[in-house]
């Protein structure tokens, strides 16, 4: 066996090793949520309004976090197109020179 087929087999078992982690771990954490709902010292209104809030206060997170990104992508790209039209104000002379 190559040295090649080695590191392939020993990155698809990481690979394997790392999506078994993952569900083991969603696993643990629904399993985790259904014991804190069950054993949650509020009765079941007031569990599910807070529960409610929460869910609405993650989403409201969620939305601010993707207007950012989106802001931040925006000015990554009028800042590339600017780079751009720099660059292409530069090169041009150079690049009429070398074709005479």
């Amino acid at each position: 066996m190559t040295d090649y087929e080695r590191i392939g087999e020993s990155q698809a078992s990481s690979r394997r090793g790392a999506g078994l982690a993952i569900t083991f771990l969603l696993i643990g954490l629904g399993a985790g949520a259904l014991a804190a709902l069950l054993f949650a010292p509020d009765e079941g209104k007031k569990t599910r309004r807070a529960l409610r809030r929460k869910y609405e206060d993650a989403l409201d997170t969620f939305a601010e976090w993707k207007e950012s990104a989106e802001d931040l992508i925006e000015r990554g790209s009028d800042f590339a197109d600017s780079a751009r039209e720099k660059a292409r104000g530069k090169v041009e002379p150079l690049r009429r020179v070398v074709r005479r």
